[in-house]
């Protein structure tokens, strides 16, 4: 048992009521500023207690936070002037019920104790308390009502006629302390959001930069790369064309993320997943009551991307029907909801994508002419990968990287298997390479990938072109400078114009000769003996 001698008082006694109560509201008034300036919670917590400790003689103020995961109450702060309030809050807790603070909290009622020596179940882990003094604890309670805390102190002098105000002064300071974590709290987590929130921005913008989408130096692609970065800054609608597997998502992605709309939303809709009944739904949104089990109004894609990018997929699928709607909004700006009278204004950059002709579409009357042009502002044509099969050693290594990541392995594959790879014409473009490396990864055992484990179908086109299909008078005349023709025609025809001599086709196309010879090599042309 402690006795009176421990610790010093400051003697804050006082001669009347009119005198303390003065006193507690200058202390209010200073508590008042001290919260209005708040923004981190210890700094203020500790400040509260230092306050009430120098200014009302409440020493060894404490604050306890009832934790529901763990039901313990612990304490969170506790102000020790020796220290300032610098030192780490002990690591003590009570159950609830347990001890006087235990209990303070479980009643969710006050307790004061005009000596701490007469009460037995005070249990003094916090060791700091002169048993022969009075304690005061009060509850800590949520907006409604319920215990979340205990804030208790000691007065530095006997007790007096003057417990019940300084219970009272106690029983304020909680209700504001209350207040103020509140509002802190909201602050901090809304503080932690927009850091997890910018987090991930840079973790999309990069995934998504130019820098890392850049996977292939064939001349189709890195006109692709060069279109996207230029259509990326401005508003304008981009068609995206391509067959299935070429990454037209990915672009979509590249556009948005790189855009004055990174910041907003970006969202997708494929146009084929869903019956026409239910596309107008997803994309316009519907009213309460609109048609069965529509319980609640919900906003469509086209609100739901307002200020950001909307990016459909698989545009040619929408029956002409539809095509109508869809006009009106990409031209109005506006739309109404399923059921619905009132106009909604959206602010929406559209990207389309498609692995169908839109042009002969138009043709066979099948896709509306106005709404083609409305969506053809900017056309970027992803080549298929068996247009490409030079970037397929790049890829390949580009995606084997990832999937080595996801697996928590190194991987490599032999120059036979990039042979093999490079021997195949890809009918499902990048997409199916992807699954067929990550079938070769699942069979492989080391680190290596060999030809024994990669698994190409049968029945797939050949890749190689034979050279009677090339001949001099269908390639003779190229435009080698024409950006619709891909590298391996390019190179054919700069081969045909110069007799194939590789070194004079080289000069033409300003590579060197071993570059030459390497594309010869990689893309299987069967040279000619002239």
């Amino acid at each position: 048992m402690m006795t009176n001698t421990r610790f010093a008082t400051t003697g804050s006694g006082f001669n009347s009521r009119s005198e303390i109560l003065e006193k507690q509201y200058r202390c209010l008034c200073m508590l008042t500023g001290v919260l209005s300036r708040a923004k981190q919670i210890e700094d203020t917590i500790n400040t509260i207690l230092s306050t009430i400790h120098h200014d009302m003689g409440l020493q060894f103020g404490v604050v306890n936070f009832y934790d529901p995961e763990n039901s313990m109450l612990q304490v969170g702060a506790m102000y020790r002037a020796s220290d300032k309030g610098k030192a780490k809050p002990p690591q003590v807790c009570y159950k609830p019920g347990e001890g006087i603070v235990g209990r303070i909290l479980e009643m969710n009622q006050s307790i004061v104790l005009g000596r701490i020596s007469s009460e037995p179940r005070f249990l003094d882990r916090l060791e700091v308390y002169d048993l022969e003094l009075p304690f005061i604890g009060v509850p800590i309670r949520d907006p409604a009502g319920n215990a979340i805390g205990v804030l208790a102190a000691q007065p530095d002098v006997p007790a007096d006629e003057f417990l019940p105000e300084r219970s009272d002064f106690m029983k304020v300071v909680a209700d504001l302390l209350s207040q103020t974590v509140r509002l802190l709290v909201h602050v901090e987590e809304g503080h932690t959001i927009a850091r997890e929130r910018d987090e991930l921005r840079r973790e999309v913008r990069g995934k998504y930069g130019f820098d890392n989408m850049v996977v292939g130096h064939s001349d189709g692609m890195r006109q692709v790369f060069d279109q996207v970065r230029r259509v990326a800054k401005w508003d304008s609608t981009v068609l995206v064309l391509g067959e299935s597997g070429t990454g037209k998502e990915l672009i979509a992605n590249a556009i948005h993320y790189n855009s004055p709309r990174a910041h907003q939303a970006f969202v997708c809709l494929n146009c084929a997943s869903l019956p026409e009944n239910l596309l107008e739904s997803e994309l316009f949104g519907h009213e309460k009551g609109a048609f069965t089990n529509a319980v609640k109004q919900r906003k469509g894609r086209f609100e739901q991307a307002n200020g950001g990018t909307l990016f459909l997929d698989e545009i040619g699928e929408i029956s002409p029907l539809f095509q109508a709607k869809l006009l009106r909004v990409l031209q109005e700006g506006e739309l109404e909801r399923v059921g619905g009278t009132q106009t909604i204004k959206v602010d929406v950059r559209i990207v389309a994508a498609t692995n169908r002709n839109l042009a002969d579409e138009v043709d066979k009357g099948k896709f509306r002419e106005d709404l083609y042009y409305r969506l053809n502002v900017m056309t970027i044509r992803l080549p298929p990968l068996r247009e490409r099969l030079v970037d397929v050693p790049e890829l390949a290594n580009f995606l084997l990287e990832k999937i080595a990541r996801n697996q928590g392995r190194k991987l490599r594959l032999t120059d036979g298997a990039v042979r093999m790879l490079m021997g195949h014409d890809w009918p499902g473009n990048v997409r199916e390479l992807e699954n067929s490396l990550e079938r070769a990864a699942v069979m492989t055992e080391g680190d290596t990938i060999d030809t024994d484990v990669i698994a190409l179908p049968t029945a797939a086109r050949p890749a190689v072109v034979s050279p009677t299909v090339v001949t001099e008078t269908s390639s003779s005349n190229i435009d080698l400078n024409n950006p619709d023709i891909d590298e391996r025609e390019r190179l054919i025809a700069a081969l045909e114009q110069t007799g194939w001599v590789q070194a004079k086709a080289a000069r033409l196309l300003g590579m060197t000769p071993r570059q030459i010879a390497y594309r010869i090599q990689t893309m299987k042309i069967n040279v000619r003996k002239l």
